[in-house]
């Protein structure tokens, strides 16, 4: 129950324990991502594939408060020189992260109680982490503030780009330049008509699902290549974390990732002009990437078209929020009227989390200058080209 406007909510007494695997917390995990302020990148098959296709130790943080568990934080370890980070499980690829809290404990939250998380959080992690990174927190999300808001927080390089959704169609790009879009549309469709058609397909059988990441992989390595970026999805381990997730389990509309493409009729019968890969946990979409094949009619950017033809599915399927993910570009601006800001908590666990906590908040807070300098970006950009290997991100602006 939300507290009384006003009110200040009572502390809550709160212990914390770790688990070194997912297994024995699997009925408590499923019980608490059902609250759709959860984030899809904490949910059990998310966090579960990566790990089968990763070896990093986990520190899976678990709170209970009156012999109930009420929150899960669901962490790897990683080692950069003499420091042990904790993060989240596949936090490289994720576009939102929010933990599992019970609904009831995070309305119950003041400042009290995060006085006392913050406590059993460093104690719990003393002998397994130096610093505690969680990335890519918005603080405030579905109206409602971040159980662990109270904590220290640097806000994130990158933003996240949101398109509320309706029953209609038409009302939802009605929040767009919807003159411009319909007209887009039409044109895109004429173009790809005159070369016989195409085909909005969503992958249905193993070995389509197969086939179709396997070439998003090809198709993403060349534009990576054409613009002279490192391939954040060259590594086999994210390879296979991706081919795991897509054979999750569904449940009704739910998907862990679903695959769209569009395949082309007539003169290029049977290829594969775009692909893009989605999610979905409640009413909310993300699209996890995107590919196109650039020789195959370009002018009619089927990139664009398929985004039109999955939101225009999503609305018709009950969807309330389409995200684009994070990451400042172009297109993303062209479809979403919201933007979501991001922060990281940055808590020192340790002594040399200290330094290392200082050290990552201005990591953070020099790329968001970066970021907002074209020139720097630029220089940047040609320094990765020429081979200086980055760290894995699902930002390829990043």
């Amino acid at each position: 129950m939300t507290a009384a406007a006003g009110a200040r909510p009572s502390p809550v007494a709160i212990s914390m324990d770790v688990f070194s695997s997912m297994e024995p917390l699997e009925q408590e995990w499923r019980a608490l991502e059902r609250d759709d302020y959860c984030s899809l990148h904490q949910s059990y098959d998310w966090c579960h594939a990566w790990v089968q296709t990763h070896n990093s130790p986990l520190a899976i943080l678990r709170g209970q408060s009156g012999g109930r568990t009420v929150c899960i934080l669901p962490l790897e370890i990683s080692r950069r020189t003499i420091v042990r980070k904790a993060s989240f499980i596949a936090a490289p690829f994720s576009n939102i992260n929010t933990g599992l809290f019970d609904t009831a404990f995070r309305h119950s939250i003041g400042a009290e109680t995060t006085r006392a998380l913050r406590q059993q959080i460093t104690s719990a992690l003393t002998h397994h982490a130096d610093l505690l990174h969680l990335s890519n927190i918005p603080l405030l999300w579905r109206n409602q503030r971040h159980p662990l808001a109270g904590l220290p927080a640097v806000e994130n390089q990158n933003h996240a780009f949101q398109l509320p959704l309706f029953d209609d169609f038409q009302a939802t790009i009605a929040q767009l330049n919807a003159k411009r879009r319909r007209k887009k549309f039409r044109n895109q469709q004429r173009k790809l008509n005159e070369h016989g058609g195409f085909d909005h397909i969503v992958a249905e059988s193993t070995d389509e699902k197969t086939r179709l990441l396997a070439l998003f992989f090809e198709q993403k390595a060349v534009r990576f290549a054409d613009l002279g970026l490192p391939d954040v999805f060259h590594a086999t381990e994210t390879q296979a974390f991706f081919h795991h997730l897509q054979h999750s389990p569904r449940e009704g509309q739910n998907a862990a990732l679903e695959l769209h493409a569009i395949r082309l009729k007539g003169d290029y019968s049977g290829k594969i002009s775009a692909i893009a890969g989605l999610s979905r946990k409640g009413d909310h979409v993300i699209c996890q990437f995107g590919s196109i094949d650039a020789s195959l009619v370009p002018e009619a950017s089927s990139g664009e078209l398929l985004f039109w033809l999955m939101i225009e599915r999503c609305c018709a399927q009950g969807a309330r929020v389409f995200d684009f993910g994070i990451g400042d570009q172009s297109y993303k601006r062209g479809w979403c009227p919201v933007e979501t800001v991001h922060h990281d908590i940055v808590l020192p666990i340790t002594p040399i989390g200290h330094i290392a906590a200082n050290a990552q908040r201005l990591l953070t807070r020099t790329k968001s200058v970066i970021k907002t300098n074209p020139r720097l970006y630029a220089c940047l950009q040609k320094i990765r080209a020429k081979g200086i290997k980055p760290s894995q991100s699902n930002d390829t602006d990043d």
